[in-house]
C-alpha cells in the first residue's frame, strides 16, 4: 500500500491487524525452500559474516530480532514478533518523499543445527508479490558463517510496475543494506 503520509503507530497496528484475515499475494508458497516459481525475478544474496560458534549464535539472535530490518530507510513492525509460522508483519519503507507499508506472514522457520532462519511471504497489502527467506549457516568443516538472503519477487501493485526500474533499485538497495546490517550485528 502506497502512502503520501507517515502512518501513526496505530495506523500501523489496524494494518497489521486487519492483515490477519489476509491471503497470500501467490501460489508458490514454501517456493524458496526449493525452486522458484516461473515468471518471477529471483534475488540471491549472501555476506561471510565470521567464523565460530559465537559468531553463529550472534547472526541467529540478530535474525530473531530482525536486525537486518534497521536500515533507517526501511522499518520492521513489530520487532519484537517471534519467529514463528504465521505470524504477521508489516514493512515499512520511505522512498523519494512517499511511503509504503507492506504486509506478510511467516511461512516457515528454519531450526537445525548449522542453519536458522525463516522465509515470509506477502499478502494482499504488499506492492511486491513474492517470498523472501533470511537466513543464517555455518559451515560445519570450517564453521564459516553466511548470511543469505533469497527471494523470488514480482510487482503486486499498480504503481510497483508503472516503476518498476525504481523497484528493483531498491530491492537490490534492500539486500545491500541487510547484508550490512548483519555484518554490523555479528561483529
Amino acid at each position: 500500500m502506497f502512502l503520501a503520509a507517515r502512518p501513526s503507530p496505530a495506523d500501523i497496528e489496524a494494518f497489521i491487524a486487519k492483515s490477519a484475515s489476509d491471503g497470500f499475494s501467490y501460489t508458490a508458497i514454501g517456493s524458496t525452500a526449493g525452486d522458484a516459481p516461473a515468471g518471477y525475478v529471483v534475488d540471491h544474496n549472501r555476506e561471510f559474516l565470521g567464523t565460530g560458534n559465537e559468531i553463529f549464535e550472534r547472526a541467529k539472535q540478530a535474525l530473531r530480532e530482525w536486525k537486518m530490518f534497521d536500515l533507517g530507510w526501511v522499518e520492521l513492525h513489530r520487532s519484537d514478533t517471534p519467529i514463528e509460522v504465521g505470524r504477521n508483519v508489516a514493512v515499512f519503507v520511505s522512498h523519494l518523499g512517499f511511503f509504503s507499508l507492506n504486509a506478510a506472514r511467516i511461512v516457515y522457520v528454519i531450526d537445525e543445527p548449522d542453519r536458522f532462519g525463516f522465509a515470509y511471504g506477502t499478502l494482499a497489502d504488499h506492492v511486491e508479490s513474492g517470498e523472501e527467506r533470511f537466513s543464517v549457516e555455518r559451515d560445519p568443516a570450517t564453521g564459516d558463517v553466511w548470511y543469505d538472503l533469497l527471494a523470488f519477487s514480482r510487482p503486486n501493485h499498480l504503481l510497483a510496475k508503472l516503476g518498476y526500474p525504481l523497484t528493483r533499485h531498491f530491492q537490490r538497495r534492500f539486500a545491500r543494506d541487510s547484508k550490512t546490517a548483519m555484518l554490523c550485528t555479528t561483529r
